[in-house]
């Protein structure tokens, strides 16, 4: 959950209960702009104009409740995309004060190309009450602590641009891990496409499909990787592990 907070995925803002009248936001606002704080909070930049941003200018004591959605979808052109989904409920308060000096500082490290606070956007923050992930690997409910705790996937920032350099370079290389799928192997001269849809410090996720059906298969690597010359050694090794007579 952290990882996707701390992502480009699309997300918006649901403020229960909250009707602000304004045919222009039914009752969402875009978040375009996501950041972290050390404490855990989540801080948004959203349309100044938005119900989230003036439903907040008018909250009493942090009592704004408010849900974030987020949905992960894959950056490969795949039937299915939708790779996740989360939930980030909590409550809602401006950014104010002294605090917007620091708000913009985090969010130009984590969004160098902007955008930024201003007369245009809205720094709003989350504090965090609960969460929910459901994604590949499986789903559950995240506690605030645990949120605060945890850091991004390092092959976050770079899973996009890395995807779909597999997808339009190595289709060879891919079709080579069929080697590595077990009773699923005699299948594979018959499939389409085999596409690589998820990356992460744990492993690659591919997909084969074929008339119509498809499923997806998941190369752990062997140990989780830190950084982009770990990842080019476990990719390496994995490519030549398919590629072995």
């Amino acid at each position: 959950m952290r990882t996707l907070v701390e992502s480009n995925a699309s997300a918006s803002l649901v403020i229960p209960g909250t009707d602000l009248g304004d045919p222009q936001w039914p009752g969402q606002g875009c978040c375009e702009a996501r950041a972290v704080t050390g404490e855990g909070d989540v801080l948004l930049l959203v349309p100044a104009g938005s119900p989230a941003a003036r439903a907040a200018a008018h909250a009493r004591d942090g009592d704004l409740a408010a849900v974030m959605e987020i949905t992960d979808v894959a950056p490969v052109a795949v039937p299915h995309r939708i790779r996740g989904r989360a939930e980030v409920a909590g409550w809602l308060t401006p950014v104010s004060g002294g605090e917007r000096t620091a708000c913009a500082r985090l969010l130009a490290e984590r969004h160098p190309s902007g955008p930024f606070p201003g007369t245009a956007w809205t720094p709003l923050r989350l504090e965090v009450g609960e969460g929910w992930i459901g994604d590949l690997r499986g789903e559950g409910h995240v506690e605030p602590d645990e949120f605060a705790a945890a850091s991004p996937d390092p092959l976050a920032r770079h899973e996009a641009g890395l995807l779909q350099h597999l997808a339009a370079a190595h289709d060879d290389l891919l079709r080579g891990l069929c080697s590595l799928l077990g009773e699923r192997q005699r299948a594979c001269g018959a499939w389409e496409a085999v596409v690589p849809v998820a990356l992460d410090r744990f492993g690659l996720r591919v997909r084969f499909r074929a008339d119509g059906q498809s499923f997806d298969a998941l190369f752990d690597f062997p140990r989780p990787v830190r950084n982009a010359s770990g990842l080019r050694h476990a990719i390496r090794a994995l490519f030549e592990a398919g590629s072995a007579p």
